[in-house]
């Protein structure tokens, strides 16, 4: 089917997933250690009272 000329889902046997696992695999790893380091800082001493922090405990009014 073609829309003023062109082919808009034209079949290319190109591998795409294959060659961008490596790159797939480092960004879950980049985002866990993010993720990590994020939950370690946000257990320190100097963000344990900070009412910015999720983990502080909450005082109740």
């Amino acid at each position: 089917m073609s829309w003023l000329g062109l082919t808009p889902l034209k079949k290319f046997p190109a591998p795409v997933l294959r060659p961008m696992a490596p790159f797939f695999i480092a960004g879950l790893v980049i985002a866990y250690g993010v993720n990590a380091a994020q939950n370690t800082m946000m257990k320190s001493d100097e963000w344990k009272n900070d009412p910015r922090n999720v983990y502080a405990k909450s005082s109740q009014h």
